[in-house]
């Protein structure tokens, strides 16, 4: 078990939105995910700890994504995403949420994450989300560099692969987090 204080744990939820939902994930579904992405947002809210819920957009004409010389560039589908590619699941964000876009894999840079973090006072965040070695890992690794404590809920959390979440869950998490089961994790009563 794993007891943080709420007074300074934030909950931040990775890409939890139809768009990305509606992808196949490994090694845990995405029905799975979005109901460990819920419970534990719920048990952050009794508390009184922020959830944040961050997903990713792009203007209709991608130009605010990024486009720097790589082996495999992004390319948008034919037509740009859908209308609610974007979109929160249904049910996920509650009042008193704090909602975050970000138009790159982590989100950290170019948003208000980090001041919104610190204007509360938190000093340790509990990660969930999608894809594990994405927009999960690049938040995670911001977080660290940042100098947050940063938690990891694996069973909150999934990919496209089952390969690369067991590869970061295995290699890169232990050493800039604790990993923990949604169920092992407890907010102290203050």
């Amino acid at each position: 078990m794993l007891e943080l204080d709420p007074k300074t744990t934030a909950l931040v939820l990775i890409d939890l939105q139809k768009g990305i939902l509606g992808h196949e994930l490994k090694p845990h579904p995405a029905d799975r995910v979005a109901k460990a992405g819920g419970t534990l947002a719920d048990t952050f809210r009794k508390a009184g700890a922020p959830v944040v819920l961050v997903n990713v957009g792009f203007a209709k004409d991608f130009k605010d994504a990024l486009r720097q010389p790589v082996d495999q560039p992004f390319a948008a589908p034919p037509g740009g995403f859908p209308e609610n590619f974007s979109e929160l699941i249904d049910g996920l964000a509650k009042p008193g949420d704090i909602l975050v876009t970000k138009h790159q894999w982590g989100a950290f840079h170019g948003t208000e994450l980090d001041l919104q973090l610190r204007r509360r006072g938190i000093q340790t965040i509990v990660l969930g989300g999608v894809a594990t070695n994405i927009g999960v890992e690049s938040t995670a690794r911001q977080a660290w560099e940042h100098g947050y404590a940063v938690v990891l809920a694996e069973d909150a959390t999934s990919g496209l692969s089952a390969q690369m979440h067991d590869f970061t869950f295995g290699n890169i998490f232990p050493r800039i987090s604790r990993v923990v089961k949604s169920s092992d994790l407890t907010l102290s009563q203050a």
